[in-house]
């Protein structure tokens, strides 16, 4: 049985191609040339028992962006300059994946511990951070931060019965600064401190096998 392979036919400069299953290739031409390469691609992989994928092989120009293992790639100008790049955005799915977890988590008729609950939150969100914190994300780290800490307010305030002078009065300090939210000395992981480390353009400097010396 042949085994699918996802692809994503880019119109941009290059051609690149990456592990079985998942696939990108960047064409610098027309639309026409990326679709003729497409039928290549498909030639090559099939004595290997391996097979495009229709329903998620798709052929886009950068301007557009396409999506690949979570990020969204896209082509655009620089805010403020006349310069264009090339842009990974963390793509629309796995946030919405992400915010289903939390609000599984964090449900008003929930009877769970706090402390548990901020326990598993932190787990789940500092691996999701982990694996996109090299996209364009600081501003959406901030978004869902606040999204997490308002879902676990509202739990809070539903379970308690509080109104919202009973959580100022949890949450904040003798001096009127607000705390971070704690249960039994687990304190609830913050996602907007996760630092952001772009990608380094390193071009012709990452390692090629044909390029040493005494290669056949």
């Amino acid at each position: 049985m042949s085994r699918e392979v996802h692809a994503g036919f880019c119109e941009r400069r290059e051609v690149r191609f990456l592990p079985p299953t998942r696939l990108v290739v960047l064409v610098n031409g027309t639309r026409g040339n990326v679709e003729t390469l497409q039928a290549e691609v498909a030639a090559v992989l099939a004595p290997m028992g391996l097979r495009l994928s229709p329903a998620k092989t798709q052929v886009v120009h950068m301007s557009e962006g396409c999506d690949f293992l979570g990020f969204h790639i896209q082509w655009g100008r620089k805010y403020g300059s006349n310069k264009w790049y090339v842009y990974t955005f963390i793509a629309d799915r796995p946030v919405r994946q992400l915010k289903v977890k939390i609000r599984d988590l964090t449900r008003r008729t929930s009877q769970q511990n706090l402390r548990d609950v901020l326990i598993r939150l932190g787990q789940i969100m500092r691996g999701w951070a982990n694996y996109f914190k090299h996209a364009v994300c600081k501003h959406l780290f901030s978004k869902l931060a606040a999204f997490t800490w308002w879902r676990v307010i509202r739990w809070q305030m539903q379970l308690h019965r509080w109104k919202w002078k009973d959580v100022r009065r949890w949450l904040t300090a003798p001096t009127g600064a607000w705390k971070p939210i704690t249960a039994d000395g687990i304190v609830m992981f913050n996602l907007a401190s996760v630092p952001v480390t772009r990608y380094r353009y390193r071009g012709n400097t990452i390692p090629n096998p044909w390029n040493l010396p005494n290669q056949a």
